[in-house]
């Protein structure tokens, strides 16, 4: 199912970096409208989905993909002892979800007060997020002499996030969008503590405009 998934997110994806931004289709292949002015690349919903129905939120794990041979380019360029072994692409991994669960659900529940659930139901609305294409132009490892480091790009990564009806089970909505933490091209140092704070920044930009919408949503 997620290979599925993300075979036509990558599609969709390609289909918009080769003709603009604004290039998303009107409907999706599964029927999806897409939402005008949204502040996301891409927002989808299913025709008569209706947001303001759910006064809870319950946020699965966060899946996380690097981009394809994003550890063999970075590895032909770093020192032997800044390699990025699998053992480091998994601690990226874990920390990367384990950072997105605790920004989002830091907006969420504390900016507009919506309870944070662990279980679908009534009122609740399931958020299955997976932060894919992720590229990281200077991982902190912790070896010793690559604390800090300069760069032109922290990075970049995708979300690619499911809306889901917490009764039902029924998919009502996704949201596509590609993200890059840059500097107009001026050089900054990264360190764990950098590369951590400009992915909440991202992250809290994503949970600000989705919370942004449950609020407007719900006073109509």
């Amino acid at each position: 199912m997620l290979k599925a998934i993300f075979i036509s997110l990558v599609f969709t994806l390609l289909t918009a970096c080769a003709t603009g931004k604004a290039s998303f289709p009107a409907k999706s292949a599964d029927g999806m409208t897409l939402m005008p002015n949204s502040k996301m690349a891409a927002w989808y919903m299913k025709p008569g989905a209706d947001l303001s129905e759910y006064d809870k939120i319950a946020l699965l794990d966060t899946y996380v993909s690097f981009a394809k041979h994003w550890q063999q380019n970075y590895n032909e360029t770093a020192s032997f002892q800044d390699q990025v072994s699998d053992k480091d692409m998994k601690k990226i991994r874990d920390n990367v979800a384990k950072e997105f669960a605790s920004e989002m659900t830091k907006v969420l529940s504390t900016e507009d007060g919506r309870p944070m659930v662990s279980a679908g139901g009534t009122g609740v609305l399931i958020l299955r997020p997976a932060i894919i294409n992720l590229e990281i132009s200077a991982p902190d490892l912790m070896t010793p002499g690559m604390s800090e480091t300069f760069v032109a790009s922290a990075g970049s990564m995708t979300l690619y996030m499911e809306l889901f009806d917490g009764k039902t089970g029924d998919i009502i909505g996704k949201i596509i969008d590609p993200e890059a933490e840059d500097d107009a091209g001026m050089m900054q140092i990264s360190s764990s503590v950098t590369n951590t704070a400009d992915f909440d920044r991202i992250v809290k930009r994503w949970a600000q405009i989705l919370n942004s919408h449950l609020a407007e949503v719900s006073k109509n």
